[in-house]
């Protein structure tokens, strides 16, 4: 769940890295001018067409925002958890390990978005 086309974007650029069509993805985009009823209810459609019995993992753009305020209306402990900030790594990480658990499944997207993060230096920085 993210601000306009943000999620659909992530999904395709994941798609691209990990060189294969990704199933049990979806994603939902919210929009200012949408009504938050109608967003909910398309959300809570989303999960039950995503869920096979292990539970779903709903991923956010930022803490605090809009979707993230929506995606935390899904939260049901155990069967359906939301993490905000994702990014790309964490996206990656995520459906690298879609088979597994949905509590292992949010610890390892949890470290990859973290992981994902690092300040880039120069050959001649490292020397120092």
């Amino acid at each position: 769940m993210t601000h306009e086309d943000l999620g659909d974007h992530l999904i395709r650029c994941a798609s691209h890295i990990m060189g294969e069509k990704l199933k049990q993805i979806l994603y939902l985009s919210i929009f200012v001018q949408d009504d938050p009823d109608t967003v909910l209810c398309n959300a809570q459609a989303l999960i039950k067409q995503l869920d096979q019995g292990g539970g779903v993992l709903v991923l956010s753009d930022m803490y605090g925002a809009t979707p993230c305020n929506m995606a935390s209306k899904l939260i049901q402990p155990g069967k359906v958890e939301c993490i905000s900030g994702v990014n790309l790594p964490m996206l990656v990480r995520t459906l690298t390990y879609r088979n597994e658990s949905l509590s292992t499944l949010m610890e390892k997207a949890l470290s990859g978005g973290r992981d994902g993060i690092q300040h880039i230096r120069t050959e001649s920085s490292h020397a120092a």
